[in-house]
């Protein structure tokens, strides 16, 4: 558990301050990260903080599978305190608000693994 905090601060840490990790991209979906918007064919969708940074990370290991408590440290530095449903809403609301522009099945839920970008 360690180990997966110290990963997660420094991901935070040096992701931001590299120039080429300005805009992440996955198929139709391009999340610029300064701007914290994201683009689809359909136009832009507005992100909660919890939403973008949920993308964030599953952008910046598409191919991997995520486990939920990387994302819950990604998202909550202390997560003493978090339900580990409030990951699921989050997950749940950035599906519908996909959903809504025509990109369904995007992020996939791997039963006792995590998440992974389809």
């Amino acid at each position: 558990m360690l180990l997966t905090k110290i990963h997660a601060l420094l991901r935070r840490t040096y992701t931001y301050q590299q120039a080429d990790t300005d805009r992440l991209t996955h198929r139709d979906l391009t999340l610029n990260v300064k701007k914290a918007a994201l683009s689809t064919p359909e136009g832009e969708i507005e992100l909660t903080k919890n939403e973008f940074r949920i993308l964030c990370v599953l952008l910046e290991r598409k191919s991997e599978i995520v486990p939920r408590d990387e994302l819950i440290t990604a998202l909550w530095e202390d997560e003493n305190f978090i339900d580990d449903n409030t990951l699921t809403v989050n997950i749940n609301r950035l599906r519908r608000k996909l959903g809504e522009y025509g990109m369904v099945g995007y992020i996939q839920t791997k039963k006792g693994q995590g998440y992974i970008l389809s």
